[in-house]
This record gives structure tokens, C-alpha cells and sequence, in this order.
């Protein structure tokens, strides 16, 4: 790749470079602002309109000079200010000079090439440093042509005007660790495909739903969401600023500074004999911040009292807590039994050695460490179990409880990103705009699975949202939830299907495209660290919407059906070369088949002319058919010859389980 550098623009541009210099001998006040998103080592967008934004005095004339453009504007009444560079190609490194009556900021090693924005929750925040081969990704990562920009996180009543912090960095094995993986795999990609520099914006929180990232205005068209933000003000915050600081002070009364539980090794809030009558009450499985812990972030001691038979006293067992957020130490009766160390998504599995249990009276002890978000004993209810044998005790509901003050941290933030719509939109996107960009890709849904219906209008009505603030149709690209959770032996509902199906729907959005992921997931994290292959297959989107490359870019997607005599025959589009099951024998998998009754049975199915057919002897005469629609439709392998998987989908309509009446 060969840009023209600092010396060529110099060459060509001797009258603003000569024009720099003398504003050199000018005193600096510092009158000019830019935002964050405007700055050194920035990626500007080829081929479109370039926004420069910024404040200064009232009424201040300012010039921006760029390449052999110059433009002047003047700052309006509140100190704002704006030109518009026009269209240019690809290159850099370049300066860019913007100067007023007595202030002028030189920029640097600025390019011009494809910026992305990459958004979502958990899935697109996801590092680098976390993903698969992480090691060796992050010493390979010297793309200097390839800019990065993280928007710190950021809760707001109303639009900002700017973030508080952030700059552009070059892609190097330096800065590339904690940056979202998915983006970067999408825009390394796009870099190698296009041969020009690429500007990646990552702005994502976890666990974040949809609507917090949607405008106030936008949102309250919704059914639903008419009367959603006329709660926020900043009156409002204070209120709930003081009264969640008195919850936490009634709940740290009797908490004197010190570490009460464990004292040199040794666990004094685990003994059996300990008086815990002042404990308080929660019930498990759940996460503290959702049990009146909102805020907190440091140890909490949980205590459960069992009864046991002598015959399981005398036999032993295994405990099971499921997955605690993030560390634990656990007793039984005083005896460590184990413990797991940042670890938030791993089910707890603890042998009791013998002679610990008791005939009778039993105390279960867990110290749990939360270092930051959600934190505590959060699985589901069948997990938390004594099991002895063919004997299960359940442990699930009413445990007691204490704080203890250890790296004990209480953040008084009463509204956080999901408590209303709109604040991150507020806070983390509104910022950037009108930035010039290309389009956006998108990772976001699990947050909304139990909405499923609902998202299929919330997502749509984000898409146009963020398109209408930017003035522009531009393309949209989002990633299909992966696989995730146990599988099931029959097919039944799934709300992660109905989410799925919502994210399918969108397609009918004009400059859309979708990344399915049903096969990179894993069943017991919601964290695929197979992040590479998610950030191609967005790429691949972008190749043929936002740049018409002729490239298949993306898996098969049904399109209609028909019946002949007892079974049902599919056909189906983005087929590439044709279709194939992922399967050394041929045989596909992942189809269900219904009558009129509804209740779906395992299908057969097998590819026949490009088309499928799908029966089964149990349903004479079909109606209906699912492909994949699980949470974890593992054995799913119907492909295009591309390698591509095909998205699930159902040909009914029939209520789904997020369809309210």
C-alpha cells in the first residue's frame, strides 16, 4: 500500500504549510475545541462530505485547511461551529490545521479511508485479549493503516455533546488487546480486501438492551415506550443518588472496617457454631445488584443450614452451586471444600470429603469476591444442589448473608445503562455525530431474548434512528445470536429463536446485512471466543452491500415452501454454489416437522434438486417446519457450499412464547 506521506503533502501544499508557520508566532489561548472523536491519528471517510465540528468564541472566524482544501465558517451564538470538507479519495498521512483569531491546533498522520462504528453489548466489547488465539492475534496486530477509537462507557439524561475522554490509536500489539474483537477482526478483514486505512469506532457496553441505545425521540414512538424518559432529569438522579446512599449505609450498619470472616486463614463466618441470627435474608440463584446489592462490588459471605440423613452423612456427596460472579472460597461445616478464582462463568462443583457431613444440622458457607458488574451465586435453581448418590438436597432459596467491608466498593450510580432508554445513545453515540463513516456493524440481542417480538420492531426502529441523526442510508451490519445453553432432546419454543427470527426480519431494512453465528457458539458461555469468524463473516456483508464486491457473503436464508403428498419442500436464496450438509455422511440435521396439532417431532431431510424435503412418518400430513429453532440447536448443519451456515428459521406463524396477547 503506498499513501503520499508528510513530505509529498508538504510539496503540494506549500501555501498551508507556509500559512502554518507564520501562525506559529501567535499566542495560544486556546479559544478552539474539538471533540474527542476529532484528532490526531483520526481515519477520515473517502468518498463523502467530511463534517469538522467544534466550539470557540462567539462569532470567531474559523478556518480548517485540508490537503488543498480551505474552508472558513464562524461560530454561532452558543460557540459552535462546523465546515464540511468535501469528498476525497483514499491516502495520508496527512495534516490538517485549523486556526481562529488567536488559536490554532495542528493535526497529524491523519488518513483518509473506510470508517466503521461498532456497537453493541457484551459480544462486541469482547477483547482481543480474551479471544481465541489471543497471543499470537496480538503480536500479529502491526497494522499501522488501521485506527482505533473506544468510547469510554457513559450514562446520560440527555444528548452530549462530546465524551470525556478517548483518542485515536494506531493498531499496533500495544493497543489492540483490550479493543473489541469482533470489530478488529471486521476491519483487519476490510484493510486486507481494500487495500485502504481503516478508522474502527468501538462504543458497546455489556449486557445492554436495545432501547438504551436508541434517541428519546425515536423510542417513544414505540408502543410501549410513549411515556419511557419523562422520568430523567438530573433532579431526579440526586433524588436517587441519596436514596440509594441510605440503603447502603442501613446496609452496612455493623460493619466496622475489618475483614470479620476470615482472620489469618482461618474462616470464622464458615464455623457451625457461629450465631448468624443478625444475617440478612436473599434468595439464590441471583445476581446481588438484582437482590437490594445494587452497586456493590467486593465480598459478600452466603450461609445455608441443610438438614442430612445419616445414611447421606455417612455416604458423602457433591456440591453443586453453578456458576458464581466472579471468585468463591466454600465451606462445609467449617471444612474447605474449594474455590474458584475470577472464574464468573464456571459451575462450582465441590467433593465433600468424608466425615464432613453431619447426621442433621449442616452449614454450607460460600465467601463470594464481585470485582466489578454483576456479581454473586447466579445460576438457575436446579443447579444448587447437595447430591449424594441418587439423592439431590436443593439449595436453592433463602441463604443468608453479610457483607464484608474487604476491597469493599459502593458505586453510587442509581441509573445504570438499562434503567431507561436512551442513555447510552445520550452518552456514547451522540457524541460522534454527524462523524463522516461508511456504516455500522452491530452485536446485541441476548439482552432482549425475553422481548423477542418486541425486538422486531426496536431493532428496526434503531437502524432508522441512528440513519436519520446521520442524514445518511448507510449500511448496517449485525451478527444473528450464536448457539448458547444446554441442548435439548426435543424441539420445543425457545426465546432465543424468536430473537433470532426478529434479527432475520430486519433484512427487510434496505443496506442490511447479517452474520450468522449458529455455529461458532458454546453451551455454557454466552461468550463464543471464536471471534474471528464473526468478524469475517461481517466483512463479507460489507464486501457485497457497502462495496459490491461479487462475493457470496452470506449463508442460505429460506424463502418459500410448498407441499407434495406428506411432505414439505423448501427453497431457498444466498444458496452460492449450492447447498450442503456439514456432515462426512451427508445426512442434515435440525429440522422439525408439525401438523396442524403444532407439536413438532424431529424431521428428516435431505437435499434434492438445490431444494430440501423434510418429512417424517410421525406427521402424515405436515403444515409446518423449524430449522434450528432452539437456544443451542447444536447439531444444526445445513451450509452453502461457501462454508457459510444457513440461518434457523420457521415457515409458521403460529405465537411464539415472547408474543404477548
Amino acid at each position: 500500500m503506498i499513501f503520499p506521506n508528510e513530505a509529498s503533502f508538504s510539496k503540494t501544499c506549500p501555501v498551508i504549510i507556509a500559512l502554518f508557520f507564520s501562525l506559529l508566532a501567535l499566542p495560544s489561548q486556546a479559544q478552539i475545541k474539538l471533540p474527542q472523536i476529532i484528532g490526531n491519528h483520526m481515519v477520515v471517510q473517502r468518498h463523502q462530505t467530511v463534517p469538522i465540528w467544534g466550539w470557540a468564541k462567539k462569532r470567531e472566524k474559523i478556518t480548517v485547511s485540508f490537503l488543498h482544501h480551505t474552508l472558513t465558517t464562524r461560530a454561532d451564538r452558543d460557540g459552535k461551529w462546523r465546515v464540511d470538507l468535501p469528498e476525497m479519495n483514499e491516502g495520508g498521512p496527512y495534516e490538517m490545521l485549523i486556526y481562529g483569531k488567536e488559536d490554532r491546533i495542528k493535526l497529524t498522520d491523519v488518513m483518509i479511508g473506510e470508517v466503521w462504528i461498532c456497537s453493541g453489548q457484551s459480544n462486541m466489547e469482547w477483547s482481543v485479549a480474551a479471544s481465541n488465539d489471543a497471543e499470537k492475534e496480538i503480536r500479529q496486530a502491526n497494522y499501522p493503516y488501521i485506527r482505533l477509537f473506544d468510547i469510554p462507557h457513559k450514562v446520560a439524561f440527555s444528548p452530549q455533546e462530546d465524551i470525556e475522554a478517548g483518542e485515536w490509536k494506531e493498531c499496533t500489539p500495544e493497543s489492540i488487546g483490550a479493543f473489541s474483537a469482533v470489530g478488529y477482526f471486521f476491519g483487519r478483514e476490510l484493510h486486507q480486501k481494500l487495500d485502504v486505512p481503516i478508522g474502527l469506532i468501538s462504543t458497546n457496553w455489556g449486557g445492554t438492551n436495545i432501547e438504551t441505545w436508541t434517541s428519546g425521540k425515536a423510542i417513544t414512538q414505540v408502543e410501549g415506550f410513549e411515556n419511557s424518559i419523562d422520568h430523567l432529569s438530573q433532579e431526579r438522579m440526586e433524588a436517587m443518588e441519596r436514596e440509594q446512599k441510605a440503603k447502603f449505609d442501613a446496609l452496612l450498619t455493623g460493619v466496622d472496617g475489618t475483614e470479620g470472616g476470615l482472620v489469618d486463614g482461618k474462616a470464622l463466618w464458615a464455623d457451625l457454631s457461629l450465631d448468624d441470627a443478625s444475617w440478612k435474608e436473599m434468595n439464590l440463584p441471583a445476581l446481588w445488584e438484582n437482590a437490594g446489592l445494587k452497586g456493590l462490588d467486593g465480598v459478600v459471605w452466603f450461609r445455608r443450614e441443610i438438614i442430612v440423613s445419616g445414611l447421606i452423612a455417612q455416604t458423602g456427596g457433591e456440591l453443586h452451586l453453578g456458576p458464581i460472579d466472579d471468585s468463591d472460597i466454600t465451606w462445609v461445616n467449617g471444612v474447605k471444600v474449594g474455590e474458584t478464582h475470577n472464574q464468573y462463568n464456571e459451575d462450582r462443583i465441590y467433593t465433600i470429603p468424608e466425615n464432613v457431613l453431619l447426621p442433621g444440622r449442616n452449614v454450607i458457607t460460600v465467601r463470594v469476591e464481585d470485582y466489578q458488574g454483576g456479581g454473586g451465586i447466579w445460576g438457575k435453581k436446579d443447579q444448587l444442589k447437595l447430591v449424594s448418590g441418587p439423592s439431590s438436597i436443593p439449595l436453592d432459596g433463602t441463604w443468608k448473608y453479610r457483607i464484608s467491608p474487604v476491597d469493599l466498593k459502593l458505586q453510587l450510580a442509581p441509573l445504570g445503562p438499562n434503567d431507561a432508554p436512551t442513555l447510552l445513545f445520550n452518552g456514547m453515540l451522540n457524541p460522534i455525530i454527524p462523524y463522516a463513516m461508511q456504516g455500522a456493524i452491530w452485536y446485541q440481542g441476548e439482552s432482549n431474548a425475553s422481548r423477542a417480538y418486541q425486538y422486531q420492531t426496536l431493532f428496526p426502529t434503531m437502524i432508522q434512528d441512528w440513519r436519520n441523526h446521520w442524514n445518511r442510508d448507510f449500511p448496517f451490519l449485525f451478527v444473528q445470536l450464536a448457539n448458547f445453553m444446554e441442548a435439548k432432546d426435543m424441539p420445543g419454543e425457545s426465546e432465543w429463536a424468536e430473537l433470532r427470527e426478529a434479527q432475520l426480519k430486519t433484512l427487510n431494512l434496505h443496506n442490511t446485512g447479517m452474520a450468522v453465528a449458529i455455529d461458532i457458539g458454546v453451551a455454557n458461555d454466552i461468550h463464543p471466543r471464536n471471534k474471528q469468524d464473526v468478524g469475517l463473516r461481517l466483512a463479507l456483508s460489507a464486501q457485497k452491500i457497502a462495496y459490491g464486491k461479487d462475493v457470496v457473503h452470506s449463508g442460505p436464508f429460506y424463502k418459500s415452501m410448498y407441499k407434495t403428498g406428506g411432505r414439505i419442500i423448501l427453497e431457498f436464496e444466498n444458496v452460492g454454489s449450492g447447498l450442503m450438509a456439514k456432515d462426512k455422511y451427508g445426512y442434515l440435521r435440525g429440522f422439525s416437522i408439525a401438523g396442524d396439532d403444532k407439536k413438532f417431532v424431529w424431521a428428516k431431510a435431505i437435499i434434492e434438486d438445490g431444494k430440501i424435503m423434510v418429512w417424517s412418518e410421525e406427521v402424515p400430513n405436515p403444515v409446518a417446519v423449524r430449522y434450528a429453532w432452539a437456544d443451542n440447536p447444536e447439531d444444526a448443519n445445513l451450509y452453502n457450499q461457501e462454508g457459510l451456515p444457513a440461518s434457523p428459521f420457521r415457515t409458521d406463524i403460529w405465537k411464539g412464547t415472547t408474543q404477548k396477547d
